[in-house]
């Protein structure tokens, strides 16, 4: 039977980034919920306790970190409009000018883990991870490119959720830009059909030397797949690339590369995207199933204790859409509330308070 493409796809999350974000502002609202001053004291509530003594950041739960009000608002909001509507969320408010590291750390744990479960972000099992520059180099194939200055281009994370804190921000550069993969598929359904479809045919990834027991060293999923009526997309063009590096990966084809290039040219038309500035206290949180997210070089301040720093969380989400089996192939499992991350044989979750 011939392949059939899924029908274009009318939810709200085919959004188009000027609409979202233009001059007008006009569904700004929509999509940043800035924190009340009670909201934050609650935060700091159940942030306080935990740092002062100390506690395992990895081992926060619900029950450790009470939100009587705002876990409510968080939980129905990220259901409602994350994962079942636009798929970003930007809340803004932390106080992290006044917090220490720790606090910072445990007050972004905490309220993930009112959204999620934190999954192992590497093979060292962080579940807390930090972005920044660290020197290295982006040409180096088992370097991830957040650990560097250079532009991310447009990718997926391996969970449902991922959520970012800034903490610092760069000299300049280092914007972030969203767009909907959902919006992506519209457009190529309606000028290129004939290559959309390749794009549903399994694609090597490059794991980057984060091989679990028995896998490859790169993944076998299509950039989009069409499961119990949901269009959940993947993509890490770099990442394609560098698996052909492997003699046993399947070759891309003309017609492979000739679609990945109007993914990209799409993803990067103005029409679609979107930027947002960070400040220190936002948390950006966003669906990987529907949404692919980037970030611009950046220039960092000569001072070290200036220079840009993110904390980010991989979350697990008990809402989360069913996926297909195949991704077990990246997430370790398909199960809802329990998959995603990078977990090796030797994995322990811990959540470092510095970039190690």
């Amino acid at each position: 039977m011939a392949f059939e493409l899924p029908p274009e796809q009318t939810s709200a999350a085919a959004w188009y980034g000027p609409e979202m974000c233009g001059p007008d502002g006009a569904r700004r609202d929509e999509w940043l919920m800035t924190l009340e001053a009670d909201q934050v004291a609650e935060i700091e509530a159940a942030t306080m306790p935990l740092a002062e003594r100390e506690a395992d950041i990895a081992a926060i739960t619900p029950r450790d970190f009470p939100l009587p009000s705002l876990g409510a608002v968080l939980q129905r909001r990220v259901r409602d409009e994350v994962l079942n509507g636009r798929g970003f969320l930007l809340l803004r408010g932390l106080p992290v000018e006044r917090w220490s590291m720790r606090q910072s750390a445990t007050a972004f744990f905490g309220l993930g883990c009112h959204l999620g479960r934190a999954r192992s972000q590497n093979g060292k099992g962080h579940v807390l991870g930090h972005v920044q520059d660290l020197g290295f180099d982006v040409n180096d194939p088992n370097v991830r490119i957040y650990q560097t200055h250079e532009r991310q281009t447009f990718h997926t994370d391996s969970c449902d959720i991922v959520g970012l804190l800034c903490l610092k921000t760069a000299k300049s550069g280092g914007l972030s830009a969203l767009v909907s993969s959902t919006t992506i598929f519209n457009e190529m359904r309606r000028r290129r059909p004939d290559l959309l479809k390749h794009l549903f045919e399994p694609a090597a990834t490059d794991r980057r030397g984060e091989v679990p027991e028995g896998q490859k060293p790169y993944f076998e999923i299509p950039v989009f797949s069409w499961h119990e009526g949901y269009l959940t997309a993947i993509y890490q063009r770099q990442y394609i690339e560098s698996a052909q590096r492997f003699p046993e990966a399947p070759r891309l084809s003309p017609a492979r590369l000739e679609a990945m290039d109007l993914f990209d040219a799409l993803a990067n038309d103005p029409e679609l995207n979107m930027f947002m500035e960070f400040k220190p206290g936002d948390v950006q949180l966003v669906h990987n199933h529907t949404v692919l997210h980037d970030r611009t070089s950046f220039v960092d301040w000569p001072d070290p204790s200036r220079r840009r720093h993110l904390l980010r969380l991989w979350l697990a989400a008990a809402d989360a859409r069913p996926l297909p089996a195949y991704f077990a192939q990246r997430y370790g499992s398909v199960t809802i509330g329990d998959r995603g991350g990078i977990v090796l044989r030797d994995t322990r979750q811990h959540a470092p308070l510095e970039a190690v």
